[in-house]
């Protein structure tokens, strides 16, 4: 068994890993890179293997780094089965066709200001491509063991990083040997929100491990939820607006969950919300029909008043016309739209209308990659340029690391501290200074001599 790393190495978008076993050849993941030019031009690049000499797709969950690519593997000769758990099954056609979308109007954009008479810029993929994807999916239950093929065999268990988030486990036999691969997916908070909290594994040979948040801790979650009410009523004394880019799985279902909790003391009746994404509000129907995959507490909540997702005072708006509107309201309204990094989507309209003012607020509810706009604004850029607009960054910009859907380095600890026997360690899906802040951490708890893989690299399991 061997498992070859060709994505999120280094980087926290990408994510995709072949694994040989048993005679044949499986991916982990078939993400977009995300972030600068030079991230996503790796999107076009030819992959590092025959698209058709892959016999099987495992997808840990919808987020587009890790399953944002699957069109381009289909559209380059890929047959196979694509195994994922069910929820993410419904979230995944939401999730491709939008980035279709994406692509489609990016292409036209290159195409209506190209500077030489002969390029013809083409979408990365189209709505078609995205639909031989849909029909290629096999839902995989949690704690469900799957024979792929003879000696493979499969179980998905829950990561609690968004609806349907898996970690993987493979076990393949071959020349008399049992040999098993853990891959973690994304991992989430304990007690985050709505989800439960990631399954424990205990045994394993080689345990291929996230870790976006590898070298940071997040804040407690209580005082995450009082700087947010504190935010709320110091912004409507400032009579602006509130943007939040979100990302449409997850965490903006988490943001309307906090609302409902906290709709009373954060004096949330007084204001606009506007849930700005056609995608967040399809996900929204997704999440309503998998409550037997929430926790107790939410299952609680939901069916309590008001609902997370039937707010008394907020609009969906999935019309180009009445997104446009919003930026009429010169204060009192909360945007939530993504995308989450404002690498694209109608965030970056919002923000374009409400940067420049200094009574406005944004808030920065997740992580934000290198190379993009939410990132440079979070490192604290003075001018940016919107649509061809320079405009002046005065806006009061706020980071929430409390809400985070990765897990930290405690948390991360705390789920590899469950295997009994220390396996091996990779260390992917993290910038390299986590990657190193976690292998150092790894090696001061549990003396286990972590691998920071390169791209291209193989291990063997």
């Amino acid at each position: 068994m061997k498992v070859t790393i060709f994505g999120a190495a280094g980087v926290v978008t990408g994510s995709c890993h072949r694994v040989e076993a048993a005679g044949r050849q499986l991916l982990l993941d078939c993400g977009l890179f995300q972030g600068g030019k030079f991230e996503e031009a790796r999107n076009l690049e030819p992959f590092d293997f025959d698209a058709d000499s892959i016999d099987a797709v495992i997808l840990s969950h919808a987020h587009i780094d890790h399953c944002g690519r699957l069109p381009v593997l289909v559209q380059r000769g890929y047959r196979g089965p694509i195994y994922t758990h069910s929820a993410t099954a419904q979230l995944l056609p939401i999730m491709l066709e939008d980035a279709a979308s994406l692509a489609a109007m990016d292409a036209e954009r290159r195409n209506r200001y190209k500077k030489d008479g002969h390029s013809n810029h083409k979408p990365l993929y189209t709505r078609e491509d995205v639909g031989n994807v849909i029909r290629q999916l096999q839902s995989v239950e949690y704690a469900v063991d799957t024979e792929l093929f003879p000696g493979l065999v499969l179980s998905l268990h829950d990561a609690g990083h968004i609806l349907g988030s898996a970690s993987v486990r493979l076990c393949a036999q071959e020349n008399g040997q049992s040999k098993t691969l853990v891959f973690s997916g994304d991992l989430g908070p304990k007690g985050t929100p709505i989800l439960k909290d990631a399954d424990p594994f205990h045994e394993a040979d080689l345990v291929l491990m996230e870790t976006t948040y590898g070298g940071r801790l997040h804040r407690d979650r209580l005082a995450t939820i009082q700087e947010i009410g504190e935010i709320l009523h110091s912004a409507w004394k400032d009579g602006g607006n509130i943007l939040i880019p979100a990302f449409a799985v997850g965490r903006s279902q988490e943001l309307l969950y906090q609302f409902a909790q906290h709709f009373d003391d954060w004096g949330l009746s007084r204001w606009r919300i506007f849930l700005d994404s056609p995608m967040a509000s399809k996900v929204v129907g997704v999440y309503g029909n998998n409550e037997q995959l929430f926790d107790n507490e939410a299952r609680q909540v939901f069916n309590h008043r008001p609902h997370p997702f039937h707010l008394p005072n907020m609009s969906f708006t999935s019309d180009v016309e009445d997104s446009k509107a919003i930026n009429s309201h010169k204060g009192g309204s909360i945007i939530i739209a993504g995308s989450g990094m404002c690498n694209g989507g109608r965030i970056r309209h919002h923000l374009r209308h409400n940067l420049g003012n200094p009574r406005n607020h944004v808030l920065f509810v997740g992580y934000q990659s290198v190379g993009t706009l939410g990132r440079l604004l979070v490192d604290g850029v003075k001018d940016v340029k919107l649509f061809g607009d320079e405009i002046r960054v005065k806006a009061q910009l706020h980071t929430i690391g409390g809400l985070s859907a990765h897990t930290d380095q405690n948390g991360l600890l705390t789920w590899y501290g469950a295997f009994k026997d220390r396996p091996r360690v990779a260390l992917v899906h993290g910038e390299d200074d986590a990657r190193k802040a976690f292998a150092a951490a790894l090696k001061d708890r549990f003396d286990v001599e972590a691998r920071i893989p390169n791209y291209a690299e193989s291990l063997a399991v």
